[in-house]
């Protein structure tokens, strides 16, 4: 099939020269583990011993991966996408928080996304992390089918009335929810949840999706056992598909507790185990949505291929393609010129709170093979263009 992703006059036509620049200085640093360290460690230190340094990791790796300090900061970066055709998950990316005044706050921003993307055709869906909703631990622990106490009790019936206030607010606005996957050892308490929202909310449509990190050899099967459930009592599943985002860690714990692996045995697998759910999810169409978060360029080839195969037209509103703002946007602005659903997650927050997700980002493009070659190979060529042009 024609290959879409390499016209990088489409793919930066909203970045200046500068904004180029900068974009390919940030990947060269990231390209460098040892730098990548250095300045994981460096930030860590600058932030927790209260140095000025806000104003530096904002005009750099910040505005490159975020979209704003809060939801109103945003909009900008909203519109301008949308001129493109690329619509926006506003993310509130506030993580590692414990207390209950915490989750209360990303439970009232949540809702403020939601009335957000019903305002807004360029916001087509809202997101939040289970654990923006309450304590790792207790979600582990639930999980474990381990007994709580009264008072976790008491704060684990506050999660599920959040989770609850949430599902309820995006099905009476009519705005799709995406719920994040996390680490495994949390994830089937999460599932469980979020199984129970769909049983709710997703009776006419997707409303409620849950996320499949696909670098898990076993999720296939748990969508399956899912899909048997929703045909016995009747509700639309909704799936975000990644490949995944916590690798070492998920190995590192295995390791340490004596116990298998979740995670595929390479990274062939995994492409192969996100190709065949994909391919699942499309051959039960009629009951399902698909929100295909990926940067792998092969799988995005492969689910168009899908789509032309079945005859799904390419703003099928069950099919949308996900990347995150500041990469792939080779990807995602190629593929909106073509006519598909597109939205790029895009992260906001205090410069301090948003720090962990930044580093993960970083430190993943560091482990991603190819990525980050990739993105400095475009970036290179679309300087290169200009160049001649001038």
């Amino acid at each position: 099939m024609e290959k879409i992703f390499n016209n990088t006059e489409v793919a930066f036509a909203l970045k200046s020269d500068t904004e180029l620049d900068r974009a390919y200085f940030l990947f060269k640093m990231i390209d460098s583990e040892p730098l990548v360290r250095i300045g994981t460690a460096v930030t860590n230190f600058a932030l927790k011993a209260h140095l000025p340094v806000e104003g530096l990791i904002r005009a750099t790796v910040f505005d490159h991966f975020c979209g704003g300090v809060n939801e109103d900061d945003c909009l900008s970066v909203v519109d301008k996408m949308y001129t493109k055709g690329v619509s926006s998950v506003l993310d509130y990316s506030v993580e590692g928080k414990e207390e209950e005044e915490q989750f209360d706050a990303a439970l009232e921003m949540t809702l403020k996304t939601i009335e957000f993307a019903k305002e807004r055709a360029a916001i087509p869906f809202a997101v939040f992390k289970p654990t923006g909703f309450g304590r790792f631990y207790l979600y582990e622990k639930v999980g474990e089918k381990q007994p709580l106490t009264v008072e976790e009790q008491k704060e684990w019936d506050k999660v599920i009335e959040r989770f609850d206030i949430v599902c309820k607010a995006a099905h009476d606005k009519n705005v799709a929810l995406l719920i994040d996957g996390e680490e495994s050892w949390m994830q089937d308490a999460a599932d469980d949840l979020v199984t129970n929202m769909m049983r709710k909310y997703n009776k006419e449509k997707c409303i409620v999706f849950n996320t499949l990190q696909l670098y898990r050899w076993d999720r296939l099967d748990y969508l399956k056992k899912l899909h048997e459930l929703a045909k016995v009592e009747g509700f639309y599943i909704g799936m975000k598909l990644v490949r995944g985002a916590y690798m070492e860690k998920e190995n590192k714990r295995a390791e340490e507790k004596g116990y298998p692996t979740p995670i595929c045995a390479s990274k062939e697998a995994t492409d192969e185990n996100y190709d065949k759910t994909v391919q699942y999810m499309m051959d039960n169409l009629d009951s399902m949505s698909i929100f295909a978060g990926t940067h792998n360029e092969l799988s995005s080839y492969k689910l168009i291929e899908l789509m032309e195969a079945k005859g799904v037209l390419k703003n099928d509103n069950r099919i949308w393609f996900g990347q995150l703002y500041g990469m792939s946007d080779n990807i995602s602005y190629n593929l909106a010129a073509h006519g598909y659903n597109v939205a790029k997650y895009l992260p906001f927050g205090p410069v301090r709170d948003v720090m962990p997700y930044l580093i993960r980002r970083a430190e993943e493009n560091t482990s991603v093979a190819g990525q980050t070659s990739r993105e400095l190979n475009l970036l290179k060529t679309e300087r290169d263009r200009r160049k001649i042009g001038k």
